[in-house]
């Protein structure tokens, strides 16, 4: 069931933020790589909080950030992902946080302590059309989204909203989402052949740093070089989300989202899908190591983050334990003086 039609519009927008929705996936075959977001998890975990299906279209937010408001009726939102810096008319809110924005109030989304993404959930429905049964933007081909490219200042984006209760300000409680760096689990392969034993153990060593040459369609890392033991040139093959390719250069790239369909450098490892939005959160300048890990453990690590999904998202309301002074000096606590003779 469905209500009035409500309107998000952008008063502001810094670069790299797009429609997401779970991916636009069943195309590879036809070099459509399916796009969605760069954190799947905390994506997720913004729907879920306003009751929206895991992987329904959201608003994912880079590091640029942006502000909007709503237009014609309120909106249920939620908002997750890195620890990004959040108000509302000039009032700090928590980094993970539910609310109702009322029409005409100003969400500020800024990039804050950490963390490279942050999504914005909203109880409903994008009204504007599918590309091949999917919202997800993957600007470089111009497909999905607002008409395939990055969100502007002044787009209006339809909302058909759904009949969920509004909410009162909460605090999102996922513990699930605080993933420190440190450890990036991957399955070698699969071209590890491609490179001697002591390489291998150098690249599981590193340790690497995100480069700031890293965007939605890979991230390249700095660290030692690594050689090939049988040339760096492949029959071109399907590229997986988290492959790793080692080109002629030696400085392995991390394709990620907005990767390419095929390519012909050897993949020495591909990282497992519950550790992608860990490094997708990660800034330039970044450091952490690589880990090996069984196909057997890489599954039962994804079964694990299902499962943890599968409980649904808390929202708890916000009582004082959550506020931080910068929040309460954010708020009028004073309304009005009464004199000692009154």
């Amino acid at each position: 069931m469905t209500t009035a039609l409500a309107m998000l519009r952008i008063l502001s927008v810094g670069p790299g933020a797009t429609l997401q929705d779970g991916g636009r996936h069943g195309y590879l075959r036809f070099g459509v790589t399916a796009a969605g977001p760069m954190d799947p998890l905390s994506h997720a975990a913004a729907n879920l909080a306003v009751g929206n299906p895991a992987g329904a279209t959201a608003i994912e937010v880079s590091v640029g950030g942006i502000e909007l408001t709503t237009e014609r009726a309120s909106l249920n939102v939620a908002i997750a992902g890195g620890e990004f810096a959040l108000s509302l008319d000039g009032r700090p809110l928590p980094t993970a946080v539910a609310f109702n924005l009322e029409e005409g109030a100003v969400l500020k989304i800024r990039a804050g302590a950490g963390g490279s993404w942050c999504y914005l959930a909203v109880a409903g429905q994008f009204t504007m059309p599918k590309v091949l049964g999917s919202h997800a933007t993957h600007t470089r081909t111009g497909f999905g989204g607002a008409n395939g490219r990055a969100l502007s200042t002044g787009d209006r984006l339809g909302i058909e909203r759904s009949a969920s209760s509004q909410p009162s300000i909460g605090a999102i409680v996922a513990p699930w989402l605080d993933r420190p760096l440190d450890t990036i689990r991957v399955v070698l392969g699969p071209q590890h052949d491609y490179f001697a034993n002591h390489q291998i153990a150098a690249f599981l060593a590193g340790p690497w740093t995100v480069s700031a040459r890293s965007d939605r369609m890979a991230y390249f890392l700095d660290g030692p070089r690594l050689s090939h033991a049988r040339g760096y040139n492949i029959v071109s093959d399907g590229i997986a989300i988290g492959a790793i390719q080692v080109p002629g250069d030696g400085r392995p790239i991390v394709l990620m989202a907005d990767r390419q369909s095929t390519g012909g450098y050897p993949k020495i490892a591909t990282i497992i899908g519950p550790d992608l939005g860990r490094l997708a959160q990660a800034r330039p300048g970044a450091v952490f190591r690589f880990a090996a890990v069984s196909i057997a453990e890489a599954v039962a690590a994804r079964r694990q983050e299902a499962a943890l999904l599968a409980r649904g998202v808390v929202v708890e309301p916000l009582v004082r334990s959550h506020f931080s002074s910068e929040f309460l000096l954010g708020l009028n606590l004073i309304d009005g003086v009464v004199g000692a003779k009154a």
